[in-house]
């Protein structure tokens, strides 16, 4: 089913097979992790601004992203247990940013993550997009 994973058959070495279901190998660890950080900001009514918060989120964002631009140019490379554990460090980083946007939208944080995930998506896709599919 798609919207468990949103790899085409070509990419499943992305995936984990689970109950007969392809489940995304970084979205198992990316989406459960920022639900769980949410949840626990929340109930510890964390503050909404830490000074390390912009260049923690950023570090915890940036090897899930190198991580996946490295598997676009290279869609053979790399292992899921490596996609699951950027997975989740970019779920905390996630979950931070998310936890402070709900409360006060578009905070730096969030804008700052959003900046490095464009800076880095935008020339990968660009540089990427016209390669045929493998199959």
């Amino acid at each position: 089913m798609f919207w468990l994973s949103h790899h085409h058959p070509d990419e499943y070495n992305r995936t984990y097979l689970l109950g007969g279901l392809r489940v995304c190998a970084r979205c198992l660890g990316t989406y459960p992790v920022m639900l769980a950080a949410m949840v626990g900001l929340f109930a510890a009514r964390a503050p909404l601004h830490w000074a390390f918060d912009v260049p923690a989120v950023l570090l915890l964002t940036l090897p899930a992203l190198v991580d996946w631009a490295v598997g676009r140019f290279r869609p053979v490379s790399g292992s899921n247990a490596v996609r699951t554990a950027t997975g989740v460090l970019l779920g905390l980083a996630l979950g931070r940013s998310l936890h402070v946007h709900l409360q006060r939208p578009l905070p730096v944080v969030l804008l700052a993550q959003a900046g490095l995930v464009t800076a880095v998506a935008l020339p990968v896709i660009l540089a990427t997009y016209q390669r045929p599919r493998p199959g």
